[in-house]
């Protein structure tokens, strides 16, 4: 189920967030102090390429560097990328086929608000295993 799920999602939405997720993250590293926004673009835009069966965990080595650059990652792009999942979320769960879509969109916004410090496992592992 995962997979056609994975599939319909990559089909219908998941292919251009990726691709915007990826120019962000080209972007980010050609202005060389942005690097490590541009990694956390990376991250999320295979994050969306196959949301289903993957979940975002807090990195236990993370520590006052993500929190810093989860602050400005929030003042300048997080707050309406999270928006954008939001509203785009709602308007996929009015459908009943788009439903799990739809969730698929809510599980992107903590990622999308606050990357950085966070990463990406499958979901039958519960932890990081690094």
């Amino acid at each position: 189920m995962k997979t056609l799920l994975n599939l319909i999602w990559l089909v219908l939405a998941g292919f251009w967030l990726a691709v915007g997720y990826a120019v962000a993250g080209i972007i980010c590293c050609v202005l060389i102090v942005t690097i490590p926004f541009g990694i956390a673009s990376f991250r999320i835009a295979g994050y969306t390429l196959w949301p289903f069966g993957r979940t975002v965990v807090d990195k236990p080595s993370a520590g006052a560097g993500a929190l810093l650059g989860n602050i400005i990652w929030i003042v300048f792009a997080g707050w309406w990328l999270a928006l954008g999942h939001l509203t785009t979320g709602i308007a996929l769960c009015l459908t009943i086929i788009g439903i799990p879509l739809g969730v698929a969109n809510f599980k992107l916004i903590p990622v999308s608000l606050l990357p950085l410090g966070k990463e990406i496992v499958p979901s039958n592992q519960p932890f990081a295993t690094r």
